[in-house]
């Protein structure tokens, strides 16, 4: 296999442990298969194998020849395009299943666009990422990610991810995951309800509230009249399960319409 170096500005390590792609790859069969940034396309090629279609997004043009004098598969489509700018085209989001190793520094702006789309995936994603999506009530690692996550998708680990296995070899650990998205239905002001109660999560639902006020553009006399109507106003925020704070995310953005 030819080597490209990677570029540190575009967050680039590639995948060099074909068993992974394998395994990613196995969620792949009969679908139309999106990839965001294939490199050198160890896994472009297993998903070209079982998948009946394969769109492969790539902003760097040296893979994009890479690729094309590599990969020979008439079912796969190159995609000479950064993500982000052609996130929302139809065929983009046309797609039966997410399945990519992206870059660390994407990985919120994936999650986030999967659950817009309600997309299935297997990403490869940061080990403390996905700690951090899984986190349960209670723990140090519980946050906005864990609560949304949970809301939004059906997580499943399935498996740990070495940093050997990628070259650069990068400073962390990574983790494959599956993502089957929920029906559950958030509004935009329910989200920024959510994240504000979420950024005081130590405290009590009602002075998480309260300490929201400035960013609520509400005043405190207004805000004590909400609060005595809000329930669970007595409770630690991080010991609440993700359906009891969107519950009060949805009171509060109720309340202040």
């Amino acid at each position: 296999m030819e080597v490209l170096h990677a570029k540190k500005r575009l967050g680039q390590v590639f995948l060099v442990n074909r068993d992974i792609a394998v395994a990613e790859a196995a969620h792949a069969s009969g679908k139309t298969v999106l990839e965001i940034g294939p490199g050198h396309g160890i896994l472009t090629e297993e998903l070209c194998k079982s998948a009946s279609r394969v769109i492969a997004i790539e902003k760097d043009e040296r893979f994009c020849r890479l690729l094309e004098g590599r990969l020979k598969a008439e079912n796969l489509e190159l995609v000479r395009a950064d993500f982000m700018d052609v996130r929302e085209e139809k065929r983009i989001r046309d797609v039966d299943i997410v399945i990519a190793n992206i870059p660390y520094y994407l990985s919120s702006s994936v999650v986030e666009w999967l659950a817009q789309n309600r997309l299935e995936a297997v990403l490869c994603l940061q080990k403390e990422f996905v700690e951090h999506m899984l986190a349960k009530p209670d723990t140090r690692s519980y946050s906005k990610l864990s609560v949304v996550s949970s809301l939004l998708f059906r997580i499943v680990k399935i498996m740990g991810v070495k940093k050997g296995s990628f070259r650069p070899i990068p400073k962390v650990d990574s983790a494959v995951i599956y993502m089957q998205p929920k029906k559950t239905d958030i509004t935009e002001k329910e989200m920024r309800m959510l994240g504000l109660i979420m950024q005081h999560k130590k405290k009590l639902v009602k002075n998480a509230i309260f300490d929201s006020s400035s960013a609520l553009g509400v005043g405190r006399d207004r805000l004590a009249d909400v609060v005595s109507r809000i329930g669970l106003k007595e409770e630690r925020v991080f010991k609440l399960p993700p359906e009891s704070i969107l519950d009060v995310a949805k009171q509060l953005a109720a309340s202040l319409e």
